[in-house]
């Protein structure tokens, strides 16, 4: 629904409680003011007998400004700044042949300045010592972090612990006294319709409010972060609001405010506060998330597939990889079984059993049902410690062709610096004559997206790529040379 439609609605909707309110209110003459006090009606001075509709809209004004007034506080304004190399500037008459040539080595390369980059983003206190949530992508690469409190203060902001994967950030501030904080809620008690609050600091307005309503839960696929159950809301949340707080009518944190979708009108995104509550804990404490890990690739279990492995439905998630000295290997789970079930809770998706599996603690034994050859087999799994992307992609896909005809690896650290690149998967072999290399694919190439989802490594590469089915049309999105393109074509095995 567009802005100028929900207005109307809204107007409607008030229009409807206010009219009849104001039709039965109860005087015996009407009110007036003359310009002299002395001569003012008496009656003038009789309150209006309030209706249960306009008792209704000033509950709910009321109820928002409570929660304006016990959340703002905790709400703070976050600036970073962030120096970046300036490299190597041209020469002056680089553009001309002959100056060039005749002036280039008295020249040379001239050194560019350094340049500042600065960023604005919103975060909230979570306990009196000064911790603050926030957002990763706020904070991330800074040199120096700067942290407004309600009261115009400023604070240097200390980095306590990061979580890429989850897109959340703790920092800390060191000030007098006990700072006021925000209650977090749950947030697995969300329901559609429900109110929602969004506090920020949009293109740097200061604590801003906003209004909507809960739009959706569970929203995954988006394509933000690699663990994803997001909040949808229509409440306003525009750059800068990223890392402030969404909230109940109860004035509780519920989520945090993260993304939008930039081409369209009042959809916005926040990471579950439950899903922050464990990751807020291990990076206060540890610095950083300890996450459970099964070993296993995996992919999602569409209609075809469930129908060639006659399953009587989707739920569940297909195992295509197990790797190596894995728990999953250990216990005997193989490819081909479809996990259904996670230590006595459903498996809806692949999404669903990722969190379920990062979230159980390392070292504890759980039970892992899989079909196989159309019976359920219970098998026991005790969970190890996730390692590094690099060691998971190490084990699994580097050196491996693809059934696309591909051979990718990560980018290495000084190749990221060189093409100021953070994520992406690097291009190793092309197999001639695969679809690959008919849809022009070449060794070298930086693979940055695969039918609009996000390339953050080889290892996730090998996920997208195991979704695709042949015979259908995908699109790569690469960079080569220092300029991005988009290639498509018609796959193959």
């Amino acid at each position: 629904m567009d802005i100028p439609v929900k207005i109307r609605l809204a107007a409607v909707i008030l229009l409807a409680a206010i009219i009849p309110a104001c039709k039965n209110m109860e005087l015996e003459k009407k009110q007036y003011y003359s310009g002299d006090e002395s001569k003012t009606s008496e009656k003038a001075q009789e309150k209006p007998v309030a209706t249960p509709h306009l008792e209704t809209l000033l509950s709910i004004q009321e109820a928002f400004i409570s929660v304006a007034e016990k959340v703002t506080p905790s709400v703070v304004n976050i600036s970073t700044v962030q120096h970046i190399p300036g490299g190597r500037s041209r020469p002056p008459f680089e553009v001309d042949p002959f100056f060039r040539d005749f002036f280039g080595d008295f020249f040379g390369d001239i050194p560019a300045p350094q340049r500042k980059s600065t960023s604005l983003g919103s975060g909230v206190m979570i306990n009196p010592e000064g911790y603050i949530l926030t957002n990763y992508h706020v904070i991330k690469d800074a040199e120096e972090i700067t942290v407004k409190l309600s009261d115009k203060s400023e604070y240097k902001g200390k980095m306590v612990g990061t979580d890429p994967k989850t897109d959340l950030a703790v920092i800390k501030i060191t000030a007098a006294g006990k700072q006021p904080f925000a209650i977090l809620g749950d947030s697995d008690r969300l329901r559609v319709g429900q109110w929602a609050i969004a506090i920020g600091n949009p293109f740097g307005l200061d604590r801003t409010f906003t209004v909507g309503v809960i739009s959706a839960t569970g929203r995954s696929e988006v394509g933000i972060t690699a663990y994803e159950s997001f909040i949808q809301t229509d409440a306003s949340i525009n750059p800068g609001n990223s890392g402030g707080p969404l909230l109940n009518v109860q004035g509780e944190v519920v989520g945090i405010n993260t993304a939008i979708v930039a081409s369209g009108q009042g959809i916005g995104f926040a990471i579950p506060v439950n899903m922050a509550k464990g990751i807020i804990s291990d990076l206060i404490k540890k610095g950083k998330v300890t996450r459970g890990w099964l070993g296993v690739g995996i992919q999602p279990l569409t209609k075809e597939l469930a129908e060639s492995f006659e399953m009587k439905d989707t739920k569940g998630t297909l195992v295509n990889e197990v790797y190596p000295d894995s728990p999953a290997e250990n216990a005997g789970i193989k490819p081909g079984d479809i996990i259904v079930r996670f230590n006595g809770k459903d498996v809806e998706d692949s999404r669903s059993l990722q969190a379920l599996v990062g979230a159980a603690g390392v070292g504890t034994m759980v039970t892992v049902d899989v079909v196989r050859d159309k019976k359920v087999h219970p098998i026991n799994v005790k969970i190890g410690e996730m390692p590094g992307e690099e060691n998971i992609a190490a084990r699994s896909v580097e050196g491996k062709e693809d059934w696309l005809g591909l051979s990718v690896k990560d980018i290495a650290p000084d190749m990221k610096e060189s093409l100021n690149i953070e994520e992406g998967a690097v291009v190793r072999s092309v197999r001639e004559g695969s679809s690959a290399d008919a849809g022009g694919i070449l060794p070298g190439d930086i693979i940055v997206a695969v039918n609009q989802k996000k390339i953050t490594d080889a290892a996730e590469y090998k996920r997208v790529i195991a979704t695709v089915k042949s015979g259908t049309t995908v699109s790569f999105l690469i960079r080569r040379e220092g300029v991005t393109l988009y290639i498509a074509f018609k796959t193959r095995r």
